[in-house]
C-alpha cells in the first residue's frame, strides 16, 4: 500500500512539476489604454483569435474597436479574392484606422486551398503574407503600429521547400497525423521568417511587428484530427492544456506592451522575449522566402 502511495505522490508531484514549468503559461497584466484603437484580429471567431478579441474589450473597453468579425477566410488566393474580405474593403477605401493587425488563424490537416497550396502553407502562411503586404499602407499611415503574428514553437522542427512550394505540390508527403503536424511546423517556421523579413522591410517606419508561440492550448485545431486521435489526446489536454483564454495572453502582450517597439521582428513566449530556432535567424532564408511568396501570391 505504502509503494503505491509514493508512486502516486510522485505522479502528482511530476503532474504539478510539468504543468507549472511547461504548460502553464504567464498571465498578460497591463493598464494600456485603447480609446481610439483600431485592431484586425483573423479567425476571432474560435479560439485564440476570439479569446485575444473580446479580452481587451473585458479590461480595457473605452474605444478598442474590434473588427472581430473577420473571420479571413484566407484560402482564397491570389489577391484579388482576398481583397473581396469586407474588412480590408473597409479599411482601404473609407480610411478607416488600423493600429494593430493580428495574423492569428491557422490550420492542421491534409488538403489544398482553393488555389491549390499545400494547405498548412497557403493558409498559415501565404494567407497572413498578402493580408498583411495588403494592410501595410493603412498601417503605416495610423503608425505607430504593430504586426502580430501567431506562430509555434513547433518552427523549431519546420523545413522550407522552396521547390515543392512553387510546385502547388504537398509539401510533405502522405496523409497520416505526422504529416498534418510537418506541414504544419513548417508553416510556422515560414511566420517566423516572414516577421524578421517583414522587421527588416520596415526599420525606420512606425510599423513594428512580432511573432510568437501562444503555449500548449486546447482549441479546434485539435478538431482537423481523426476522431481516435482525439479521444487519445483528451485526457492529455484536460491534465495538461491551457483554455484559448490562456493562450492569448502572448499575443496580447505582443499587441499592446509599451516599449518592445526596438524588438520588432523577435519571436515571444509566455509574454517574454525569446530566441528563436536557428533556421527561423537566417536572414538570407527569411529574404527568399520572402520573394517566393511574392510569385506565388501574384503581388
Amino acid at each position: 500500500m505504502s509503494v503505491l502511495l509514493c508512486l502516486a505522490a510522485g505522479a502528482v508531484c511530476l503532474y504539478l512539476i510539468l504543468y507549472y514549468n511547461v504548460f502553464k503559461g504567464a498571465r498578460y497584466c497591463s493598464s494600456v489604454k485603447l480609446r481610439g484603437k483600431t485592431a484586425i484580429v483573423t479567425g476571432s471567431n474560435t479560439g485564440i483569435g476570439k479569446s485575444t478579441a473580446l479580452e481587451p474589450g473585458k479590461e480595457r473597453s473605452q474605444g478598442y474597436n474590434r473588427l472581430s468579425q473577420t473571420r479571413t477566410k484566407l484560402r482564397l488566393l491570389p489577391s484579388t479574392s482576398v481583397q473581396r474580405v469586407g474588412t480590408i474593403r473597409w479599411c482601404s477605401c473609407n480610411g478607416t484606422r488600423l493600429d494593430i493587425l493580428i495574423n492569428n488563424a491557422g490550420v492542421v490537416g491534409h488538403g489544398h486551398t482553393d488555389d491549390d497550396f499545400d494547405l498548412a502553407f497557403g493558409f498559415n502562411h501565404l494567407g497572413p503574407f498578402l493580408l498583411t503586404n495588403l494592410l501595410l499602407e493603412r498601417l503605416q499611415k495610423c503608425g505607430p503600429s504593430r504586426v502580430v503574428t501567431v506562430a509555434s514553437i513547433g518552427h523549431r522542427l519546420g523545413k522550407a521547400h522552396f521547390p515543392l512550394m512553387t510546385s502547388k505540390k504537398d509539401l510533405v508527403s502522405g496523409q497520416s497525423m505526422w504529416r498534418n503536424l510537418q506541414a504544419y511546423c513548417d508553416s510556422k517556421l515560414c511566420n517566423v521568417l516572414f516577421t524578421r523579413e517583414l522587421a527588416n522591410r520596415l526599420e525606420g517606419t512606425s510599423v513594428s511587428c512580432f511573432c510568437l508561440h501562444p503555449g500548449y492550448i486546447n482549441t479546434e485545431l485539435s478538431q482537423s484530427l481523426s476522431l481516435w486521435q482525439q479521444l487519445l489526446l483528451m485526457p492529455f489536454a484536460k491534465l495538461f492544456l491551457q483554455d484559448p483564454e490562456g493562450g492569448a495572453q502572448t499575443t496580447l502582450h505582443c499587441a499592446l506592451q509599451e516599449g518592445i517597439e526596438p524588438f520588432s521582428g523577435r519571436y515571444f513566449s509566455n509574454c517574454a522575449l525569446q530566441q528563436v530556432g536557428a533556421k527561423g535567424r537566417d536572414d538570407a532564408l527569411a529574404k527568399k522566402l520572402w520573394e517566393v511568396s511574392e510569385r506565388l501570391a501574384s503581388l
